[in-house]
């Protein structure tokens, strides 16, 4: 077992999501705050017998496979729940078609969901699954904003995610109920969004596994990834970075490995309508879906961004420029490009009634890794460095 994800505190427990292989499958622990003894474990592969066992296509435990937990998790004092996301499997090609055998599905509980877990006691309370049997390693891991919703003249206490094709569900913190979907528009998977229920359909002709070439957007290393989102709850506004790519699924010859067992290999390129600009920061109303504006940049983005009381919002992106934008405009009011480049979350505090921007940089992250190939003319660092910077607001 690894932990890539950090630890969440809550009523006197530390929860903590595990990757990997092991007897059973991942799991969210929790452990005595003060001892460290394990109080409970969920497994986020669902168990033949339990609830969702009949979702893995009538595999044994043993060959069930995915499921990580590598993002941190949430804790709802409201609710009294802590919510994860839960990634997908890459042993795709056992689920790729159903067996058709009665009350057995192909779905694979508890992948691309939102598990909602009493931390008193570690049951599962709800979960929500956004993407039923992921084929293209689209993960639903990232952030989990808690919003309130008006939902038919009725305010709903929500929990509101994306996955990396950039689709966001907003479900019933208490309960899980579907609520609501918007798409930020970067993707080509997707054609429907059942209103009722929140199940997307998608193109069969982009399953991969037929011995076919697909061109599926945005590229599995993310279209929203996991670089986080921003929300101004005063404002209902959330402000998002994603990138514009697209991925070729390109089959494998018999015995080679490729990146998914249904026998393909991934490689990025642009979209087939591109007009060279990769990054793509976006303001969207969150209960209306309507965005209200778009600003795209030739590099990636690169780091989580950051919504201030005072109307700024700061991003930064592969060509080691941090920038503020108008919050309410998206026009880039001010940029600075730092020795590396930011790859975490900006944050913001005050020192004797000054107020500070900081921001953590260093060539380590997943994108620093996957997106400088389409921007080859943006150089990186030749010597890979870490620093924090800091900048005062006048």
């Amino acid at each position: 077992m690894r932990l890539t994800g950090g630890p969440l505190a809550a009523k006197g427990k530390v929860i903590i999501g595990t990757l990997g292989r092991s007897a059973g499958g991942p799991y969210v622990a929790a452990y005595d705050a003060v001892t460290g003894t394990e109080a409970w474990r969920f497994y986020t592969i669902a168990r033949p017998g339990e609830p969702g066992g009949n979702t893995w296509n009538d595999l044994p435990l043993e060959k069930r496979n995915g499921g990580s937990v590598w993002t941190a998790g949430y804790y709802d004092p409201v609710t009294n729940l802590v919510y994860f996301g839960v990634a997908p499997t890459y042993d795709t090609g056992p689920l790729r078609n159903p067996i058709g055998k009665r009350g057995i599905t192909n779905d694979a509980l508890y992948t691309d969901a939102t598990v909602a877990i009493n931390p008193d006691t570690g049951k599962l309370v709800w979960h929500y699954q956004h993407m039923q049997n992921d084929q293209w390693d689209l993960d639903w891991m990232f952030e989990r904003h808690l919003v309130d919703l008006t939902v038919k003249g009725k305010s709903r206490r929500a929990i509101l995610t994306a996955g990396k094709l950039g689709i966001y569900d907003a479900v019933d913190a208490a309960t899980g109920e579907y609520l609501s979907s918007f798409d930020i528009g970067i993707q080509n998977l997707v054609t429907r969004i059942d209103p009722k229920t929140g199940r997307k359909t998608v193109n069969p002709d982009l399953i991969p596994g037929d011995g076919k070439l697909k061109v599926v957007c945005p590229h599995a290393g993310g279209g929203k990834s996991w670089i986080p989102s921003a929300y101004n709850s005063t404002t209902k506004i959330l402000y998002v970075p994603s990138e514009e790519t697209c991925m070729s699924m390109t089959p494998v010859a018999e015995g080679e490995r490729g990146g998914l067992s249904t026998g393909i290999r991934f490689s990025i390129q642009p979209r087939p309508d591109s007009d060279g600009r990769i990054g793509r920061l976006q303001a969207i109303n969150v209960e209306t879906g309507k965005t209200l504006w778009t600003q795209r940049t030739r590099a990636a983005q690169s780091s989580g961004v950051l919504a201030t009381a005072g109307g700024l919002v700061f991003g930064g992106a592969l060509d080691r420029f941090i920038s503020a934008y108008d919050e309410t405009t998206g026009d880039r009011l001010w940029q600075t490009q730092l020795t590396d480049v930011p790859s975490s979350a900006p944050i913001t505090y005050m020192v004797n009634g000054k107020q500070y921007v900081a921001v953590i940089v260093g060539f380590g992250s997943a994108h620093a890794s996957t997106f400088p190939m389409l921007t080859p003319e943006i150089s990186m660092p030749p010597a890979p460095s870490s620093a924090i910077w800091v900048f005062a607001l006048r």
